[in-house]
């Protein structure tokens, strides 16, 4: 092991401070470094090892489709029963492959679950979760043409493997992935309340303290893998001894997604496709309240990593910053002496109905608020800014945003004075039966959703534009989806609000007439 790898073990309980955590690193099949840490359960002080049971959350999602492909070869087995759980849809429900590649066109379900009222910590288990789903009357764009992340996609898939072959997920799971694998200790956690072995996740800081994270969830081939660290190691060599084999299992995972167009996608089933350093990397991270993980490969490289932490620490960056120590690269530094750009403001993108907010956060770096969180986009001296995810540039007819692992591009609408009063009241969404109420309290703007699962927190508005306000919502059921709601405010000839078009990266384009 280099002395900077030992150095970025050595760290990363202080860089990344929580209860507990542990982290892997392959080359060539064989392991590196294999490390925990703290404790997997503060109060009953039981210890953070390589063999206890994590929660790995999203990560689920390639093991999901790995069962998928081994055990009936294509994913057009399972349209049929697909489009039985989307009644609504019928003809229109996204196939399985598209699903599998996050190409649906489904709003995520977890975003929706908020808009429908529920409250982060309330239960939301199978009956729940068919409700929201079946529910689904329209997607917010034609499956295929471009990307946006939903945890129902797999949810769905999972859920159709059992209709169509008589067993459950978990034993489908054991069959296919964990046995041949060697990965003994791998189950399917779907019930979040707890794991059987006591691990435990926590929610706070260092700084304000640590408290064990409330969760009442139940999911299955979303995010429901509860694996330890050895089970992990045992997954990346698998990966590497097939490396060769075209028709392994995860050749067949990481082969290239187009999108309908021809172009290139970032994801397909359940793994994510990037570039970091000039190294194509596959992998994936998961999260929910406490629990943060992260596993990637450089295949070039026959690197693998693997981060879990049961606390809110930035498992993704603890990864990369591993991955950097074996192969000897260094991040790109941003340019300090550039300045800020004269483009930097409120914006609205045309498609998708959303805000984007631009400020600078850092000299050389721009902050950008427009998906599933902040991103940090490095100044060129071009006068645009960007990263491999995203590109702002400036042109004579007005401001490119350019997102090509969505498939889209478009010239953002200028979003220029003060945001406007009058928003007090209350707003129905015919689609989901589900009502927004607006207040103006002392001159204050706040918002709130409800329906079928409850009364959502009432929310201070950010105003962004004449008639564009953000809603926070950074506490929810998983994780922290959907972040901010864009409310775009429509008025009528006499100047008063006739309704409003909700939509986040996870779920947009939802009407909400005014009716009180």
């Amino acid at each position: 092991m280099s002395d900077r790898l030992d150095r970025v073990l050595r760290d990363l309980p202080r860089r990344y401070p929580g209860p507990g955590g542990a982290i892997a690193v392959l080359r060539q099949g064989q392991v590196l470094a294999r490390h925990a840490w703290g404790f997997a359960n503060a109060e009953r002080r039981i210890p953070f090892t390589p063999r206890t049971l994590f929660r790995m959350c999203s990560i689920t999602k390639q093991f999901t489709c790995g069962t998928m492909l081994a055990a009936l070869g294509q994913p057009e087995a399972l349209d049929a029963a697909i489009r039985a759980r989307l009644p609504r849809l019928g003809e229109a429900a996204p196939p399985a492959r598209l699903m599998a590649h996050n190409q649906s066109g489904l709003r995520d379900y977890w975003a929706v679950a908020m808009l429908h009222g529920a409250p982060a910590e309330s239960a939301f288990g199978d009956v729940e979760a068919a409700q929201v789903i079946a529910g689904t009357t329209s997607l917010h764009f034609a499956p295929g043409t471009r990307y946006s992340y939903v945890n129902q996609n797999f949810r769905l898939i999972s859920d159709a493997l059992q209709d169509v072959t008589g067993r459950s997920f978990a034993e489908l799971l054991r069959r296919h992935i964990f046995g041949p694998v060697g990965m003994d200790s791998a189950i399917l956690a779907a019930e979040t309340r707890a794991m059987p072995d006591g691990t435990e996740g926590y929610e706070g800081s260092q700084a304000g303290g640590f408290r064990p994270a409330v969760n009442k969830v139940i999911w299955t081939g979303d995010a429901g893998l509860g694996a330890s660290l050895d089970d992990m190691i045992a997954w990346e060599r698998h990966i590497d001894a097939t490396r060769e084999d075209a028709d392994s299992l995860h050749a067949r995972l990481a082969a290239p997604v187009p999108f309908a167009d021809g172009s290139p996608a970032p994801y397909g089933f359940g793994l994510g496709r990037a570039e970091v350093w000039g190294t194509p990397i596959l992998g994936h991270g998961g999260a929910l309240r406490g629990w943060r993980s992260h596993r990637l490969y450089a295949p070039a490289h026959r690197v693998s990593v693997v981060v879990m932490f049961n606390h809110l620490s930035d498992a993704n960056a603890a990864a990369l910053e591993a991955l950097a120590a074996v192969l000897g690269a260094e991040a790109p530094q941003p340019d300090a002496s550039l300045p800020p750009p004269d483009w930097l403001g409120a914006y609205l993108e045309p498609e998708t109905g959303l805000s984007v907010r631009l400020d600078s956060a850092a000299p050389g770096v721009v902050r950008l608020r427009f998906g599933h969180g902040a991103e940090r986009l490095e100044l060129c001296p071009d006068g645009s800014a960007g990263t491999g995810r995203t590109r702002l540039r400036p042109t004579p007819e007005g401001l490119w945003m350019d997102r090509p692992q969505e498939g889209q591009s478009s010239l953002l609408i200028p979003c220029k004075g003060e945001a406007a009063p009058g928003l007090a009241g209350r707003y129905r969404c015919a689609e989901l039966d589900a009502e927004l109420w607006v207040t103006e309290a002392g001159g204050v703007a706040y918002g709130g959703f409800s329906g079928f699962l409850g009364q959502g927190r009432m929310e201070l508005l950010e105003p962004i534009g004449p008639n564009l306000w953000a809603l926070p919502c950074w506490r929810a059921l998983d994780h922290t989806p959907p972040g901010d709601w864009t409310l775009a405010f429509r008025r009528g000839a006499d100047g008063r609000v006739a309704g409003v078009t909700v939509g986040c990266w996870l779920a947009r384009g939802l009407w909400y007439e005014r009716v009180g």
